[in-house]
Order: C-alpha cells, then structure tokens, then sequence
C-alpha cells in the first residue's frame, strides 16, 4: 500500500467535499476527530470483540473491514487536515488483545485531540493501522476495500448524501 497515494487519493475526496458544502477555509479537525471516534465505535460494534455477555458472531469480514476503511477516511483527512502526511506503513506487533487495541486507539485519539502534534499523530496511525492487523486484515484487502468505499463516498456528494 502506498500511503501517499492514499493521503492523495482521500485530499481529493475532501477537497470535493469541502467545495460542495461551502466550507473552505473551516478549521474541521474536531468535527473530524469526533467523527474519527463515531466510525471507531461502529467498528467496535461489529467486531463484538467486547460484547462478553452476547453469543453471536462478529459482522462479517467484508462489514467490519468497510467499518475499518471508513476510520481510515477519517484517519486520513485528519492527517491532511493540520499536513501530517509522513506516516509509516510498518506495523510494531504487539502481543494484545482486540479490546486492548480499541481502547488504545480511543486513548490515542483523545490523547491527539488535546495535543495536535505530529508525534500524536503518528502515535495514533501506527496503533490505529495495528488494529487492522489484530482484527485480521492485510495492506492489500485495506486498500481495495479503502479505494472501493472513496468510489461509493464520491457518489455520495453527487447524489447530495
């Protein structure tokens, strides 16, 4: 996956969106990272992976992989939005659970809402592209899944979503 090419790929997706709802020049990194949290929680839900009181299946693989790309959109226009753009693709496995990921990806957001550094923000992408190891997905199924969801996201602002 080429990290820039997505960084690319999502400015575009924002730009458009910026445009069409007349919001150039908005400072937006809050509304983003509060929806950068409502997208996490979505793919928490689907995941099940807290529900320790419930016996059904997790969603499957295609819809908690859909949850994980819209984070990645959010993960990406906030990187765009204050120009941190220089992310690694590596991932530092960890020995955690999928709980403990979630919950350090809240922590990491929050922790990078207070303090909009560069180091925060890097903090968050690498446990936030952790969690999609954890979960079980490769670079390769994220970037189809991310570029099929910015087709679906672009035909949206044109049929006013």
């Amino acid at each position: 996956m080429n990290i820039q090419e997505l960084f690319n790929i999502q400015k575009i997706l924002d730009t458009k969106i910026l445009q069409e709802h007349k919001l150039e020049g908005e400072d937006l990194v809050s509304r983003k990272i509060m929806a950068l949290q409502v997208e996490l929680g979505e793919l928490a839900n689907e995941t099940r992976c807290f529900k320790y009181w419930s016996k059904k299946n997790p969603s499957g693989k295609q819809i908690i992989l859909e949850e994980y790309v819209d984070c990645l959109h959010f993960v990406l226009s906030i990187g765009l939005e204050i120009n941190f753009m220089e992310v690694s693709a590596e991932i530092k496995m960890e020995e955690t659970t999928e709980v403990d990921q979630f919950l350090k990806v809240f922590a990491n957001i929050a922790d990078f809402q207070r303090d909009l550094s560069h180091e925060m923000y890097v903090t968050l992408w690498g446990n936030f592209i952790l969690l999609g190891a954890i979960i079980g997905f490769s670079w390769e199924e994220i970037n189809t899944a991310y570029l099929r969801k910015n087709e679906i996201n672009h035909q949206r602002q044109v049929e006013g979503y």
